[in-house]
């Protein structure tokens, strides 16, 4: 393995331009990586940093940062090192919610068209390939790792998923590397370290390449997770709404099962949700896509929803309702942030901002923003009387699941000047007009989800 930075050189040449960043962990497989992509004039010529993530989950987490910087320093490559807060209620144990905060810290930090360089190996690939199978997962899960794909604001790129383990460790002793050992790498009781100790080497020892085997089968199911992949995206596009969130279920019924099961997996993908669990399709097809039309039928999973409502289903993250009795004062300058990290601000309509709006700012005084209560009124434009404001939520289809976080805004004095940015008073709306500005509400987006 002397020439693996010669086959990086050439790996190089195949992926576009951008500078390299090495997910470095300081144990044996980033170090090869790192120490190889280093002794690779190509590599840097494009310009080469590593960037290590300290979770603060091991007591020696502060000894192995000490040690990438002292790695680093000796190859010259500069390193940037990320603290972040691991979620422990996440629901999908430490490992992955290490993962996803790991991810989540890379994805917000990596540079325009800069390409994020991960060391996992061909034993990883078999490995996630069993985790996998084992999850009952489809071609697309068994497809398991990419070696190449957006991530962020550039790429995320595997350059050694051909590469065994085995010969990553030759390469590391016939140099004298020395890397970190993590002790919970020993123990079995988490999935991914059993399969790496006791089941792959049960495997080798009756099919010597079954490492390799295996690798070679999520190749193949990611080929054929490509091609359908395709299909899925123009089965999509045929039951999607003028909002990508919502589906209609009349067109959605009229596909077969197996064809409506990937769309709804695809759409769940494109919305940056995390993946429906085992139980979802058929939870949808009994629950959501038999619901009556004026019912309001949901189904949440890991911070994620689906509702049935009308001819729509309508997927997002779970919305948390405005806390009963909430209040605020606005006076419009800033951006204002509600309880469930939603925002309400006063925008000026693109290029028509006046220019007493802009030397007044904000509203010129302070009103109030709150959560529902019941009971309010609302005076629309063309209309001589107020109506309760629960009758217009209905008659302008507003959502059942956004209605109990929708923000209210009033005068001081009570009264109701806006729901949202989907309801306006007549005089609110006016006022708007005047100004050449507009309310705008935006819900929290998703969070991408990681691999």
């Amino acid at each position: 393995m002397q020439a693996l930075p010669a086959l990086l050189d050439d790996a190089l040449q195949r992926i576009s331009a951008g500078p390299l960043c090495v997910g470095f962990s300081g144990g044996l497989d980033s170090t090869v990586l790192l120490h190889a992509l280093a002794a690779s004039p190509a590599a840097r010529a494009r310009g080469l940093r590593a960037w290590h993530v300290h979770h603060g989950l091991h007591a020696e987490a502060d000894r192995w940062a000490a040690g990438c910087e002292a790695t680093c320093a000796a190859l010259g490559v500069p390193l940037t090192v990320t603290r972040v807060e691991v979620a422990r209620d996440t629901g999908h144990g430490p490992e992955a919610a290490a993962r996803q905060a790991r991810h989540a810290s890379f994805r917000e930090g990596l540079g325009e068209n800069e390409i994020l360089v991960f060391a996992h190996h061909r034993d990883d690939q078999a490995e996630t390939f069993l985790l996998r199978a084992m999850r009952a997962s489809g071609p697309d899960g068994l497809g398991a790792m990419r070696e190449w794909r957006g991530f962020g604001r550039g790429h995320l790129w595997r350059p050694l998923l051909g590469i065994a383990r085995a010969s990553l460790e030759a390469y590391a002793n016939e140099l004298g590397l020395r890397w970190i050992e993590d002790p919970s790498n020993a123990d079995v009781s988490f999935d991914r370290n059993f399969l790496r100790r006791e089941v792959l080497p049960l495997l080798g020892e009756r099919w010597p390449h079954a490492a390799a085997s295996l690798a070679r089968s999520a190749e193949l199911c990611a080929e054929a997770a490509v091609l359908l992949d395709a299909d899925d995206s123009a089965a999509l596009v045929g039951v999607v709404t003028d909002d990508p969130a919502s589906l209609s279920r009349t067109r959605l019924a009229g596909l077969s099962p197996p064809q409506r099961a990937r769309v709804l997996r695809h759409w769940i993908a494109t919305l940056g949700l995390s993946p429906l669990p085992a139980n979802g399709i058929a939870r949808v097809e009994s629950e959501l896509l038999a619901a009556r039309p004026d019912a309001t039928a949901c189904f949440e999973w890991h911070g994620a929803m689906i509702h049935a409502w009308r001819d729509v289903l309508h997927a997002g993250r779970v919305l948390a309702p405005l806390p009963d009795g909430w209040q605020v004062e606005w006076d419009g300058v800033e951006p204002l942030v509600l309880p469930d990290s939603a925002t309400l601000a006063l925008r000026p309509f693109v290029g028509a901002a006046s220019a007493a709006n802009r030397e007044a700012g904000g509203f010129g005084r302070s009103l109030l923003v709150r959560a529902r209560r019941g009971g309010e009124r609302i005076t629309l434009a063309s209309r001589a009387h107020s109506h309760s404001l629960k009758q217009v939520l209905q008659e302008r289809a507003i959502p059942p699941w956004q209605r109990t976080c929708l923000p209210l805004l009033s005068t001081m004095e009570g009264e109701l000047l806006a729901a949202g940015d989907r309801i306006l008073s007549a005089s609110f709306e006016q006022w708007l007009h005047e100004r050449g500005a507009c309310l705008q509400w935006h819900l929290a987006p998703s969070r991408p989800r990681a691999d």
